[in-house]
């Protein structure tokens, strides 16, 4: 795979998750972009093998809306999101923007999109209720790649399903998925500690326009949901610690949770880590439970190669024991739920 191709995959997901006008840029990108530039030159010289885990694409379409946020593309700011305007004319406006501002272009290359989308906390809603259901103790978070701690705040947010509500009655924001299959239990959750880690974490503040740069320039809910978000994130200020997930995991777990279920949790984060990483932070959910009586649960929403969306599974130690939660939109607009009764795992778990 190259530069061009990885460009136009990416381009049909776009579609796919409703931002026809991402597509367009990536499809004008993979077409006329050409050596003889320090941007197209870095680009189109990115490793075959790390185009895809990298995400080079999403970082490059991070980096053109994070110009335009900024007000430091006046160039493209005026043809942004408009779909009046020719192939070519277009065109002509990402190429002058990749040559003339690449000094802010290349620093955001160098880093993974950091999308932290708010929505995907509709699961982690709906996976506490089924622990508090299961196991009947306050909560414990610990959330891997973090980013700016939106979704280390899920207990804030409602999940509205129909005319069931789950979460607090003056919720910061209501999210409403499609949802299929069973609703969760109404057990709610109540949280004794939160915490996250991240190798880059961003602040709510200082880094609000470079997140929302992440979210696709023509998916305005999106951009609003998380807008607030960010405004109630620099208000709670919870510990997000820059570090190693590995490490810093293992710290943490070495640290019993009395009469609480500690749930570690993460988004679309498995795939920046290598196989050794992986192994790593299962052994040391292994080794943790080994040292107490109370539960741990692993909750993660991560992409495979079934789809659609991701896929959303629940381990419970000291077992390991592999629940199948479901399957949820990498944006969180859908949620096919097929979590078990909680109440018929409950003499297995405990």
């Amino acid at each position: 795979m190259n530069f061009r191709d990885h460009a136009r995959a990416q381009a049909e997901a776009c579609a796919r998750l409703g931002s026809p006008y991402t597509a367009r840029l990536l499809r004008l990108l993979a077409d006329h972009l050409r050596p003889g530039h320090i941007v197209a030159d870095r680009l189109l010289d990115w490793p075959s093998d790390r185009l895809d885990p990298d995400a080079v694409a999403l970082r490059l379409t991070g980096a053109l809306h994070y110009l335009v946020l900024t007000r430091q593309a006046a160039i493209l700011a005026r043809f942004y999101t408009r779909d009046d305007i020719p192939d070519a004319q277009l065109w002509r406006s990402l190429d002058a923007v990749l040559r003339l501002n690449a000094d802010a272009i290349l620093p955001v290359l160098d880093h993974a999109p950091q999308t932290n989308e708010v929505a995907r906390s509709a699961v982690f809603i709906a996976a506490g209720h089924w622990l508090t259901a299961a196991f009947g103790l306050p909560l414990v978070l610990t959330e891997l790649g973090s980013c700016a701690g939106l979704n280390l705040l899920w207990d804030r947010y409602a999940l509205q399903i129909g005319d069931q509500s789950f979460g607090p009655e003056e919720a910061a924001i209501t999210l409403a998925p499609e949802w299929y299959g069973p609703l969760p239990p109404s057990a709610s959750p109540v949280i004794r500690a939160r915490a996250g880690v991240d190798r880059n974490p961003l602040d709510p503040v200082t880094d609000k326009d470079r997140l929302q740069s992440y979210i696709w320039p023509d998916q305005p809910d999106r951009m609003e949901r998380q807008a607030a978000a960010l405004d109630l994130a620099a208000e709670m200020r919870a510990p997000i610690h820059k570090g190693c997930a590995v490490a810093w995991l293992s710290d943490r777990l070495s640290r019993p949770q009395p009469q609480a279920c500690h749930m570690v949790y993460h988004s679309l984060f498995w795939q920046y880590l290598d196989s050794a990483q992986q192994r790593e932070i299962i052994d040391a959910m292994a080794r943790a439970r080994l040292q107490s009586d109370e539960p741990l649960a692993h909750v993660a929403m991560e992409a495979d190669d079934e789809g659609p969306g991701a896929r959303v599974t629940l381990t419970l130690w000291p077992q390991g024991a592999e629940i199948a939660l479901g399957r949820a939109d990498f944006h969180g607009a859908w949620i096919d739920w097929q979590a078990p009764d909680p109440q018929a795992w409950t003499e297995v778990l405990r």
